[in-house]
């Protein structure tokens, strides 16, 4: 590996990729935003409260004042180069961070002290930790904090699975956090609007509190680093370099969080943290070993994002993780398509700087690779096959909407814009049911849906309308009956003749319908068995209620023929005008879906999600603490289709943000009384019987 001379050390070539993940509104886009300014990728630091930050520039992302989407930004720092990306911090957004954490670096945690975003913190740091990645915590927003830091860091602990490890403290000046003090370096630092700390002497009546943390963070290093320990124990004080050291060591073996101070919004603490990525930091040669990958073969990269632009095609932003590639080069994928690279591309916010070739540790855009999927491993040995990826699973849809278009005709139109749009956000599903007519677009919430169909109107000039889904209401009987069906009519020539006696009984739930013949004599011949069957299914299409008819019996007794006018249209016709009859008279009864559902939600939660399943009508079965989770339970439950509308967008309300839940369907279930009638009533069947 290439070497490159930086500040009078050795530093390995090669861009590192940092993920900033962290709950909603904890402000990583501020972060992002601070981090491209201070390392003059722009000129000027954009908030994203006025709507002049780099990140979030989509119209979705501005019209919502919120991440929609990763936003990507290549810096250069004292000779190192770093891709930054900013991932979106809503749950509804969640995956983009999967796609991009398992080729990442380290990752930057943004977090805040508000325990009410403890359950979301919860969540992003275990998907940090289940990928695998080092990462630091920045605590944000220390300018506006309240309470002892011990006391946070504590409380941020207790969702942490990997030892947080405080590097500073704040200098506090009535009440309010001016400055802090590094641990690892003893020096104080006083806050600069948009500019890096000044030094400053410790202040006295903080020393004795630096000394107390610096010890317990020497203490913690010391639990892996045997020399250290005989060091502390003998009151020697350890050399700075191997401080530095360890710190770095622990930081990449997982072993340890180191947590880090400052404001984002105002620039403050950015530079140490800087300095930190810079020392500590891993590098993609790291990256492989994580991965499992050799450092030498056949160049590859791993897609973690894609995007259809108007008007160059769709471009795959990738980090390669070996070799390089060229612009114009062929690409294979683990399904062996080959592409042809049309154009690289670095990114920063929304613009595109065209680059000749893509290095060792890059994140670029490959131009025009119609193949490749978000999370496909591309290789340059095209006579082979890429690696395949570990298979970035897309959540559990747990909202939709069926989509209504106003022209027919747009109805390609559209199917192709979903496409797309699934093709950079998997966490979309569109499902076509034929059974209900009706287009679905599922998704990871009300806004996950809402930022979807704003894409098809502004880049696709696709308009549809929304509403919510049908529910796939079924009817059955509930008593046996015996009807006949005679089918008679005289046109001229051959006329039409059909006569069956039927013998219509209820099933048991969930066993469908079935036809049986119990004909003597040759009353109906065998040839128009199948053709009663049929007109038998015709008439389940529609039941008296309006809604497709299950679990009933229909039972050929007997009938009649002509020698010239039966025919197998006749006997069919005759069958379903006897099935129709017969459902009519055998107490029809409307039939529900119900959905088996495993609610997720923090504990302290419990009630209020409880709360939300019997306002549903739902029965709950049970309670257990989720596997692997402190702090979260699961309920199990039984919830009506029809009830499940909006459970993901009061459950979250509920829960701040943090709450899930996963179904199935169960069973069907009768629903009478004035639920049914008024189910029946919108439909246009019959008065349902109570």
């Amino acid at each position: 590996m290439s070497e490159t001379r930086t500040s009078g050390e050795a530093r390995a070539a090669g861009a590192r990729l940092i993920a900033l993940v962290g709950p909603f509104q904890s402000g990583k886009t501020s972060l992002f935003e601070c981090l491209l300014a201070r390392c003059g990728a722009v000129a000027r630091q954009g908030f994203v409260r006025d709507g002049t930050s780099v990140g979030d520039s989509s119209p979705e992302a501005r019209a919502h004042a919120m991440s929609v989407e990763s936003n990507v930004g290549g810096v250069d720092y004292l000779g190192d180069r770093y891709v930054f990306v900013d991932c979106p911090g809503s749950v509804e957004f969640a995956h983009e961070q999967r796609q991009v954490l398992p080729v990442a670096d380290a990752a930057i945690v943004v977090a805040e002290a508000d325990p009410r975003k403890l359950p979301a913190l919860q969540l992003v740091l275990r998907a940090v930790e289940d990928a695998g990645v080092p990462h630091f915590l920045f605590l944000n927003k220390i300018d506006v904090a309240q309470g002892n830091l011990r006391d946070t860091l504590s409380l941020l602990q207790s969702v942490s699975r990997t030892p947080l490890l405080l590097r500073q403290i704040p200098i506090w000046n009535n009440g309010i956090a001016v400055g802090f003090i590094d641990l690892a370096l003893e020096r104080a630092y006083v806050y600069r609007e948009h500019a890096p700390s000044e030094v400053v002497e410790i202040p006295p009546g903080e020393a004795v509190l630096e000394k107390e943390a610096r010890y317990s963070m020497l203490e913690r290093l010391a639990d892996y680093d045997d020399a250290l320990m005989e060091e502390l124990l003998t009151d020697i004080e350890p050399p700075r370099d191997q401080i530095f050291d360890d710190l770095a060591k622990e930081m990449r073996g997982g072993h340890v969080a180191p947590a880090f101070v400052g404001a984002a919004e105002r620039g403050a603490g950015v530079s140490r943290l800087l300095k930190a990525l810079r020392h500590e930091a891993p590098r993609i040669g790291e990256t492989r070993a994580r991965r499992g990958l050799a450092d030498n073969g056949p160049a590859l990269a791993q897609v973690i994002r894609a995007v259809h632009t108007p008007h160059g095609g769709k471009l795959s932003l990738a980090r390669v993780l070996r070799g390089s590639f060229n612009d114009g080069q062929a690409v294979v994928g683990a399904a062996g398509v080959e592409d042809k690279i049309s154009g690289l591309f670095s990114l920063i916010g929304g613009a595109a700087t065209r680059q000749a070739k893509a290095e060792s540790g890059d994140t670029l855009a490959f131009g025009r690779l119609e193949h490749a999927a978000v999370g496909d491993i591309l290789s340059a040995d095209t006579h082979g096959t890429a690696p395949a990826a570990a298979k970035i699973e897309a959540p559990a849809p747990v909202y939709a909407l069926a989509l209504a278009v106003k022209d027919r005709k747009d109805e390609m139109r559209l199917t192709a814009a979903l496409a797309k749009l699934i093709d950079e956000d998997p966490s979309l599903a569109f499902v076509h049911d034929q059974q209900l007519g009706e287009m679905k677009l599922l998704g990871q919430g009300e806004m996950h849906i809402r930022v979807a169909l704003e894409r098809l109107a502004s880049r696709y000039g696709v308009t549809v309308g929304a509403h919510p889904p049908a529910i796939g209401y079924r009817e059955t009987i509930r008593r046996a009956v015996s009807v006949r069906g005679r089918h008679k009519k005289q046109s001229g020539g051959h006329g039409q003749f059909g006569d069956v006696a039927l013998e219509v009984a209820p099933r048991g739930r969930g066993e469908g319908f079935a036809f049986l013949e119990r004909v003597h004599g040759g009353v109906v011949p065998k040839q128009y068995y199948s053709s009663v069957e049929a007109g038998c299914r015709d008439a389940l299409a529609r039941g008296p209620l309006g809604f497709p008819v299950v679990d009933v019996e229909a039972v050929l007794v007997d009938g009649s023929y002509h020698s010239v006018d039966s025919s197998d249209m006749a006997f069919r016709t005759a069958a379903r005008i006897g099935m129709i009859e017969a459902l009519g008279k055998a107490e029809p009864v409307l039939l529900e879906p119900v959905l088996s559902v495993v609610i997720r939600t923090p504990s302290e939660a419990m009630s209020r999600a409880t709360s939300l399943v019997s306002a549903r009508r739902g029965q709950i079965l049970g309670f257990r603490p989720r596997a692997g989770w402190d702090g979260w339970d699961e309920i199990e439950a039984l919830i009506p289709e029809a009830e499940i509308g909006a459970l993901i967008i009061e459950l979250r309300s509920a829960t701040s943000g943090a709450g899930s839940f996963e179904a199935a369907f169960d069973h069907l279930a009768e629903v009478v009384g004035r639920q049914a009638r008024e189910v029946v009533a919108a439909r246009g069947g019959a008065t349902a019987e109570r």
